[in-house]
């Protein structure tokens, strides 16, 4: 069933936060588009939405780490005549230890999810929500994308570009009717840590914010425009000492908070 401008798609959609999102744009009545890799989980979540808010809901399976991966999604969309309204880039994922350790394709897969998925989707969506002159981007970074990332090198990086991407983004986009959000939550209950191997880590041991409460804090910012958005007293700060802090202090921070906790 063709939509006409009322369509949220969300990636990674099958867990954590991408699902929690689903979930806010269902109960706003938006009909939805969900990709991630996993269909089962997709359709198992996609008929839990229908039945609660009578919305269509278009499941595709893709793995964003695949070079096509954007644009045969956006094929899939054009072709069912669905107008995507919110763009909501949650996909992505981190690897934990030294970075001359880690397998180097997975290294560059991560740089194909975190970075080139989210930047080709919304070159590729960006269009039409300017000719409808409305529309919302939400590009799902974290506060790890202001502070360098000892052992986790290439994942802060990653964040650190979707964070200025998403910047400079909002910035063109003044006066378009469209906006572009960029939410940075920091740890978070949900596959992440055990996909990125930190879970055992000293920042995982301070404490984890629960998935629907930051997905809530970001689906209200996208909606209101906001430009970046921190949740949680503790991340703002982190945010702000990055402001201060000498940047060697900085990294020798990171490097004790992502250092393997001690059974």
């Amino acid at each position: 069933m063709a939509s006409q401008g009322h369509t949220a798609l969300v990636t990674g959609a099958s867990a954590g936060i991408g699902r929690e999102l689903a979930k806010l744009a269902a109960q706003d009545r938006r009909d939805l588009v969900l990709v991630a890799r996993r269909r089962d989980r997709l359709e198992a979540l996609a008929a839990e939405l229908r039945a609660a808010h009578g919305v269509a809901v278009t499941v595709i399976a893709a793995d964003l780490g695949q070079a096509r991966a954007a644009q045969e999604i956006c094929a899939q969309v054009e072709a069912a005549g669905i107008e995507v309204e919110c763009l909501m880039n949650n996909a992505g994922f981190g690897s934990f230890g030294p970075f001359v350790r880690m397998e180097r394709t997975r290294q560059l897969e991560m740089i194909d999810v975190n970075i080139r998925a989210l930047v080709e989707l919304c070159h590729l969506f960006l269009p039409g929500m300017l000719r409808r002159k409305h529309g919302h981007i939400l590009n799902v970074a974290s506060v790890a994308g202001f502070v360098p990332g000892p052992n986790m090198a290439t994942y802060y990086a990653s964040k650190a570009f979707v964070v200025s991407f998403t910047e400079g983004l909002a910035t063109e986009l003044r006066g378009s009717g469209v906006s572009a959000t960029a939410s940075c939550p920091g740890p978070t209950a949900t596959e992440f840590g055990d996909i990125a191997g930190n879970k055992r880590s000293e920042l995982f041991r301070r404490g984890v914010a629960e998935a629907a409460p930051v997905a809530r804090h970001a689906y209200r910012a996208m909606l209101a425009g906001r430009v970046v958005a921190i949740p949680g007293l503790m991340n703002k700060v982190l945010a702000l000492s990055s402001r201060f802090v000498p940047r060697a202090l900085l990294r020798s921070g990171v490097a004790r908070l992502n250092r393997p906790r001690q059974p």
